[in-house]
């Protein structure tokens, strides 16, 4: 038994023995392989690490472009909507905070497309300006005092055409008429007041022009006007469907400056932004009496005074228009300066000599005068009228302090 056991111990020994050596080899693989495995955790962690940090990047980088997408988006609608384009919508992305604002903002752009609708129908009624800087501004309700420029132009010769012509188709002659008409005075700052028949009203002052313009744009409108009907008699045969006999149009514009009481003027519930007064009415007489002188622009003193020095304009007669008592000097707008030719530059020196003749009952001097003129225009209205005021003068001399102060009649 002892030499079982002994036999038993050595081996048991041996085994130990080999154990350790063992134990002691694999201690010194680990402490050789502890190194790498140690390098090699590094890289593992710092690659999870890069890894972590990229994939949070990345989602980081998706949510906040999920944010600001639609912030983005509302910056560019607002840029459209200060340019003038009403017409952008955006998607609506989302349900949150971000989402309202952008139905927020669907709905604003949709009121303003509204407004501006109903603008622009209100436009075609009332002159645009009226609507921004006096109906829509505080406080501009109120009438007032102002010197202003006001004009009347009448189609002469439309019932003549409107005779021969359907409805529709005198509907479409009026309505390209008021466009060109309605063209030439807004471009000049005019503010187109009403039709009336076929004639049209405007006028010019603060706020839709400077004060010491108003007179001068008024005389520009009225110039372009008549250009506007020579345009219009080019269009005739198209617009009424008539080849031939065609019944002559023409144009007549009266022209005053003075104060008027200007604002909305009329009942509770229905009200109408304009001008009234005496210079009103002395517009539209200036107008009418185009007719009586065979023109086509009058002005008034005030008028003619306040549009300046580049129109050519002459003293046409000194007269009482009907309904008023004091007599004002009336002048004919023949056209701008450097525009007007030679000739009638000679009649307008001729027509004042033979003006001041007249006055002084010079009647043969003045018959002369007269005749010169008719020698360079045969169809100068004015020298036919006051040559034949002087024939009734010879019958029926006037009195002798007389001024040659003229009454209208008519209206």
């Amino acid at each position: 038994l002892l030499a079982v056991i002994k036999e038993l111990q050595v081996t048991v020994q041996q085994q130990w023995t080999g154990l350790q050596d063992r134990i002691d080899t694999m201690t010194r693989q680990a402490a050789d392989e502890s190194p790498k495995r140690e390098l090699w955790i590094k890289r593992l962690a710092f690659f999870i690490t890069l890894s972590a940090m990229l994939l949070g990047l990345l989602l980081s980088a998706l949510i906040t472009r999920r944010l600001v997408k639609p912030i983005r988006s509302l910056i560019t609608g607002l840029g459209h909507v200060e340019k003038g384009n009403l017409e952008v919508e955006l998607p609506v992305v989302s349900k949150d905070e971000i989402g309202v604002l952008t139905q927020t903002f669907n709905f604003f752009i949709q009121e303003l497309r509204s407004k501006e609708q109903i603008k622009q129908t209100f436009g075609k009624y009332i002159d645009p300006r009226i609507l921004d800087q006096v109906i829509l501004q505080p406080g501009a309700a109120d009438s007032g005092r102002r010197v202003m420029t006001v004009s009347f132009a009448d189609l002469v010769g439309f019932t003549g055409i409107s005779e021969h012509l359907t409805p529709s188709r005198m509907v479409n002659l009026l309505n390209r008429h008021f466009s060109l008409q309605a063209q030439a005075v807004q471009q000049n700052l005019g503010v187109i007041d009403k039709f009336i028949g076929d004639a049209l009203m405007a006028f010019w002052g603060p706020p839709f022009s400077a004060e010491e313009n108003h007179a001068r744009l008024a005389c520009q409108a009225a110039l372009i006007q008549l250009q506007a009907l020579a345009a219009l008699r080019d269009e005739l045969p198209e617009l009424t469907g008539l080849r031939k006999d065609l019944p002559p149009i023409d144009l007549r514009i009266g022209i005053s400056t003075g104060e008027v009481i200007v604002g909305n003027i009329g009942a509770e519930n229905a009200r109408s932004y304009t001008v009234i007064g005496d210079t009103v009415n002395l517009g539209q007489r200036l107008e009418q009496a185009n007719r009586i002188y065979g023109t086509e622009i009058l002005l008034s003193e005030a008028a003619c005074q306040a549009a300046g020095t580049d129109f050519v304009t002459r003293e046409i007669d000194l007269l009482v228009p009907k309904g008023k008592m004091e007599p004002i000097r009336v002048f004919e707008l023949l056209g701008l300066q450097d525009t007007v030719s030679q000739t009638t530059l000679e009649i307008c020196q001729r027509f004042a000599l033979a003006l001041a003749a007249y006055r002084n009952q010079q009647w043969d001097q003045a018959e002369v005068l007269f005749h010169s003129c008719l020698e360079l225009s045969p169809h100068d209205g004015p020298s036919r009228l006051f040559l034949e005021r002087i024939r009734h003068l010879r019958t029926q001399p006037p009195e002798e302090h007389w001024q040659g102060i003229w009454f209208l009649e008519t209206k």
